[in-house]
């Protein structure tokens, strides 16, 4: 069994209600809350990130994959395969959009 930390989280009266009235565990059921809006969150950060990068990650688009790869230690050399995906270009305003410039 995972390792597990106890938590004390006080809620309304009528939200412990409708949660016992649907789930019989109801640790479970805040379990399951808090993993999917976590999950919803990093995704929310994911697209932020992605419609405004941190100015450092734009060099890397000027450089390219394979410029990046080639900054990698050696043993990293096997961990990207240069020719899959799909070639993007950042387009200020706009994003990554599909080809490249």
């Amino acid at each position: 069994m995972a390792s597990v930390g106890r938590v004390t989280v006080t809620l309304p009266m009528d939200l412990v209600r409708d949660i016992d009235r649907r789930e019989k565990d109801r640790s479970k059921f805040v379990e399951d809350a808090i993993r999917h809006e976590l999950e919803r969150r990093r995704r929310e950060d994911l697209l932020r990130s992605l419609e405004s990068p941190h100015p450092e990650s734009l060099q890397f688009t000027d450089e390219g994959v394979e410029g990046w790869m080639r900054s990698l230690p050696n043993e990293d050399a096997d961990l990207v395969n240069a020719n899959s995906g799909k070639p993007v270009s950042w387009v200020l305003g706009e994003g990554w959009v599909p080809g490249s410039e």
